[in-house]
């Protein structure tokens, strides 16, 4: 298998490229990951962190070298993997812009993930080192998956990665086998994605159908594209669907809570969730428009529906769960409405601040040994720095300005309503107002996720607030880059102007007028948001429209009675009918053999047997009888004469 694989690579060749430099350091990336999965999952618990930052580190600096020497062109790496019926089929990977982008996010937020993994996780490394490895060997093996999808040339190389960060992702999510409800989600997240997944692979086939071909850079290079079919396009939507936790396959997102807080800052930032938004970057060319205005409908449904859900959530990292559903919906509309470069640099904003909100909450949370906020409060004190640290995130995901969410936020907006313009009919007009709602919507829920964690009194009483203390820095570490991170100055000079940031000039987008009023009303409804979530006092949890919030829309009770319900009265059915009918007839007919076989064997030995046996008695008598005459007495020789003329006069006579 390794002498397969090192052939495989050995036949790669770069009809572009003219550095052997990115071809090594391609390979390079791509095997690191994996190799340390093989490691880390033999190594002992304790070195496993340390190991796993080293190779995820390493990865970190090859990604960047690969991007300082990636030409401007795009680069494909291709190697012919299999010919069938005179098709051949390769393996070709993808460098361009976007490539070496989401190499050094991913790396990045690993990097920091697995530093503060190796603290949050001291006490499994006490008790049960092999567990550590797993975890940790979970985590490459997560990483190196989805390094696969972003640096996949065709959509058959990304599908398989896409298949393996879904198996990753199930590990993960199910890491605490001992407890029921991390293996119910886990599974749920599985047997979710898989819906999606199917319609993926049905566009894949589709694609080739009409196109003769897997490559991306053929798809999206060839004019002829711009004729796919509407339902082509909405099956491979149907990947993203599932994978960002779309309308209506969102609701394992927030189940999948169930995994070690650091798993769902790494899930939620800049690996599973995030490659769905990816691949509508990779196939948007191939979207025709009735499938983008689909998939502008879907995201503007996910992005109000998701910040409903997460307004009277009471698990702080649910609360956070249904933001990125929201802001995940948000990217989606912005990809719908054209705007993709929008979409992009929300997707990088999104993935330091939620990263740093996720960590933050792993802090409080281990600091207070709960996840419900209504045991938190008072926490600003006792957490000083977790505390600066959320609120910088916060302020980020609710869009307010000087911070990064603002930027990329109104990028997207700004494209929403540029859209509009453009489109004919009413619903065009309310899209972007939708959109807009929504960032008020979210500054509503963190303030009143912010007021219930650090103000007000402490109210958990089975840990003392002198109890409470800041982490090592081991994790406050990584917290304090991404709320810095998070800030408007890495990302734009302007904190109000977007467009002059350095990432349009990596990704450029079309002049636009600029829309004076987006700006002024955004901060107003973020302002009215907050200040309305922070005064809002707790509801009666009973109420309909607070259960509304809870239930997820109700989606879930939806599926159990439309789908599961059915599914497995169906399956009972099936069960009775297989029982009483097939094993029936099938007992029925065994009995009969069996009867018939029992006769058989009486007809055997009672009749057929007993004519023999009887026969075989009878010849022994009369041989027994013959043998008594001949006894060698003269006597009997006279008796027996003389019998036999007897019969004989008798029978003549």
């Amino acid at each position: 298998m390794n002498r397969d694989i090192c052939g495989l690579f050995k036949r790669l060749r770069m009809p572009v490229d003219p550095f052997p430099l990115v071809s090594a350091l391609t390979i390079a990336l791509l095997l690191l990951p994996f190799a340390g999965f093989l490691a880390i999952a033999r190594a002992n618990g304790r070195l496993a962190g340390g190991l796993a930052v080293g190779l995820t580190g390493t990865g970190l600096l090859l990604s960047v070298l690969l991007a300082a020497n990636l030409p401007t062109d795009v680069v494909s790496l291709r190697a012919d993997w299999a010919t069938i019926s005179g098709v051949s089929f390769g393996v070709s990977f993808r460098l361009d812009v976007l490539t070496a982008l989401m190499l050094i996010l991913v790396h990045f937020v690993a990097l920091l993930v697995q530093i503060y993994s190796i603290a949050y996780l001291h006490e499994e490394a006490e008790s049960a080192p092999r567990q550590l490895s797993r975890y940790f060997a979970y985590l490459q093996l997560f990483v190196g998956a989805m390094l696969g999808i972003v640096l996949a040339g065709n959509l058959l190389v990304l599908y398989a990665f896409w298949e393996l960060v879904g198996l990753a992702s199930y590990l993960l999510i199910g890491f605490y086998t001992e407890r029921p409800a991390a293996g119910k989600a886990a599974k749920k997240a599985f047997l979710m994605n898989r819906v999606g997944d199917i319609g993926f692979l049905l566009g894949i086939f589709l694609m080739y159908y009409y196109f003769d071909t897997f490559d991306l850079s053929v798809l999206t290079g060839t004019g002829a594209v711009g004729n796919a079919p509407t339902v082509l396009g909405l099956c491979l939507f149907m990947g993203c669907v599932g994978k960002s936790a779309q309308f209506p396959l969102l609701t394992w997102l927030p189940d999948a809570m169930e995994g070690p807080t650091p798993v769902s800052a790494l899930l939620h930032a800049a690996t599973m969730v995030a490659a769905g938004i990816f691949l509508l970057a990779r196939i948007h060319p191939l979207l025709s428009p009735d499938a983008l205005v689909v998939i502008t409908v879907v995201g503007t449904i996910t992005t109000l529906w998701g910040g409903y859900s997460a307004v009277f959530q009471t698990d702080i990292k649910k609360v956070l769960a249904f933001s990125t559903v929201s802001q995940l919906g948000l990217m989606v509309a912005g990809m719908g409405t054209g705007h993709v470069e929008g979409a992009l640099f929300h997707l990088l904003t999104h993935a330091f601040f939620k990263a740093g909100l996720f960590l933050s909450a792993g802090s409080v949370i281990h600091a207070v040994h709960t996840q419900d906020m209504r045991q938190m409060g008072g926490l600003r004190h006792t957490l000083p720095t977790t505390f600066v640290a959320y609120t910088l995130c916060a302020a980020a995901l609710a869009g307010l300005p000087f911070f990064s969410g603002f930027l990329s936020k109104e990028a997207i907006l700004g494209g929403a309503f540029a859209w509009a313009d453009r489109q004919p009919g009413s619903l065009s007009g309310v899209i972007p107002v939708l959109l807009l709602v929504s960032s008020g919507l979210t500054a509503f829920y963190m303030a009143r996720q912010w007021r219930l964690v650090f103000f007000g009194a402490y109210r958990k009483d089975a840990v003392s607030l002198a109890q409470v203390h800041e982490p090592s820095w081991l994790m406050r570490g990584p917290v304090v880059v991404l709320a810095a991170l998070s800030v408007f100055i890495w990302f734009s000079v302007n904190p109000f102007n977007a467009h002059e940031s350095w990432f349009f000039a990596f990704f450029p987008i079309p002049e636009e007028p600029p829309i004076g009023w987006l700006a002024p009303v955004s901060v107003g409804l973020v302002g009215l948001g907050g200040w309305w979530g922070f005064r809002l006092r707790e509801p009666d949890y009973s109420r309909s429209y607070v259960r509304l919030s809870l239930d997820y829309g109700f989606l879930d009770t939806i599926y159990q009675f439309l789908i599961i319900d059915p599914t497995l009265k169906f399956a009972a059915h099936l069960n009775r009918t297989d029982q009483r009918l097939v094993d029936g007839a099938v007992n029925n007919a065994g009995i009969s053999v069996v009867v018939l076989a029992h006769l058989a064997n009486g007809l055997d030995r009672y009749v057929i047997d007993g004519f023999v046996n009887g026969a075989a008695w009878l010849a022994g008598q009369l041989g027994s009888l013959t043998r008594s005459v001949q006894n060698g007495k003269v006597q009997s020789y006279i008796t027996a004469a003389v019998v036999g003329l007897l019969v004989m006069l008798w029978w003549l006579l």
